[in-house]
């Protein structure tokens, strides 16, 4: 359909009307199918629509009509426009918000200032469609409605859609990871907990083990017990 001519039911109804031009022809040139064309000339389709000239506004030429007319099998030739229109710029801007929801974008800013405090001016300006000074002066709280705002989800007021609200937050969180906090007494490795440490057995502990030496001991304490009561 990108090589069809502009208003193709008008046209068609024009040639119908204007030209001896089969309905097969009609039909290749305003890609349209040739029943309905057919249609047009027996007056059951296309009733109370204008003709448009397609000579007037560059769409064909009168010789390439009569070279149609004069071969049944030749196939119309659309006329390339001698006007190039530039391409439409993409606007960059604030989000549109419609009038009957602008009243919410401070709650809803709160709301993402309270709840995404990584989220930039920015990409809030982006999802609500706010300025700078709002944000700032709702951080700051010296907005004129600071004192009656209540935080709502924007995406429960219609001001943007889940997915816009989720890709910002993750943009956010890659730009600024969080850090890594101490986060108390861990668990040692299993490397350490059973290592066997190899204890060499001392004299002292040799002694206690031997017996005798126990016994040997203890027999001196009540000799000197003994003779300091007959003393």
């Amino acid at each position: 359909m990108s090589n069809a001519p502009l208003m193709p039911k008008a046209t068609a109804v024009w040639l119908v009307d204007n030209t001896a031009l089969t309905f097969d022809q009609v039909a290749d040139f305003t890609k349209m199918h040739p029943l309905e064309i057919r249609a047009i000339a027996d007056g059951d389709a296309a009733q109370g629509i204008k003709g448009m000239d397609p000579i007037s506004n560059g769409q064909l030429t009168r010789d390439e009509i009569e070279r149609g007319e004069q071969d049944k099998n030749y196939r119309l030739k659309l006329e390339e426009s001698k006007v190039i229109l530039p391409p439409a710029a993409k606007k960059k801007g604030p989000r549109y918000t419609p009038v009957s929801r602008r009243h919410e974008r401070p709650s809803a800013i709160l709301w993402l200032v309270r709840n995404h405090g990584e989220l930039k001016d920015s990409q809030i300006m982006r999802l609500v469609g706010t300025t700078k000074t709002t944000i700032a002066s709702i951080r700051d709280r010296t907005h004129w409605n600071a004192s009656t705002l209540t935080p709502m989800d924007p995406v429960t007021l219609g001001l943007c859609s889940q997915i816009e609200l989720d890709f910002e937050v993750q943009r956010a969180a890659k730009e600024k990871p969080t850090d890594t906090a101490y986060g108390g007494a861990t668990l040692l490795p299993a490397s350490e907990t059973t290592r066997k440490d190899e204890f060499e057995p001392s004299e002292r502990n040799s002694d206690d083990l031997n017996v005798d030496a126990v016994f040997a001991k203890l027999k001196g304490i009540g000799a000197g017990k003994k003779q300091d009561d007959e003393e």
